[in-house]
């Protein structure tokens, strides 16, 4: 599905760059890229990070792995096949978005570290953040929000990442997350003064 099948195609800049939008903004576009097993806490922080960046005025968007399928990839299952295109769809709005000077925050658990690694190609160094939400599968399963792990254990769902299928940990993502031994709170706060550190977003109170 990554083939290029269009033909006699151009792509057009505008008089508008990257940069320009970011000036406007008063931040960098970027990628927030939270990956880790159902019922780590992905959705959870992302909600929190868009909540926290909002009240500072930055401009930001989740994109959540449930609501994507609603509508965009609502023709795609769960199968390896349908996970990778799953994630290159995702990876290459993404892409839009922190090119429009957005941050763009998604929460997929985008399980192989191939697909991963192809979403940070896409982007220029330094604006793709991926973050693990690290939290054993125990935690996970004893959390079981949406009741799926019952559901994959009943073998009633197929092909369910940490059960019948893999999880890939991330080898060197930018920030970890202990969402099983760290509060939300605690977690979202490494995460702002990572932003901040590295100038995507501005200090609190410094314009």
């Amino acid at each position: 599905m990554t083939e290029t099948k269009a033909t006699n195609i151009t792509w057009h800049e505008g008089f508008v760059t990257r940069k320009d939008r970011e000036k406007l903004n008063g931040h960098c576009g970027c990628v927030v890229w939270f990956t880790g097993l159902s019922g780590s806490g992905k959705s959870t922080l992302a909600r929190l990070l868009e909540l926290d960046l909002y009240k500072r005025g930055c401009h930001s968007y989740v994109l959540d792995g449930d609501n994507i399928r609603h509508g965009l990839n609502k023709n795609l299952g769960f199968s390896p096949e349908d996970r990778e295109e799953n994630i290159r769809r995702i990876g290459e709005v993404a892409r839009l978005f922190a090119d429009a000077g957005i941050i763009a925050i998604t929460a997929f658990i985008s399980p192989y570290r191939r697909d991963r690694n192809r979403a940070r190609e896409l982007n220029t160094e330094g604006s793709f953040i991926e973050i693990y939400c690290k939290c054993s599968i125990d935690e996970c399963e004893r959390r079981d929000t949406k009741g799926l792990y019952k559901k994959a254990r009943a073998g009633e769902i197929k092909e369910f990442t940490g059960i019948d299928a893999p999880y890939e940990e991330p080898e060197k993502p930018e920030i970890v997350v202990d969402t099983e031994k760290e509060t939300p709170e605690k977690c979202l706060e490494k995460i702002i003064s990572f932003l901040e550190m590295k100038n995507i977003i501005p200090k609190k109170g410094v314009e």
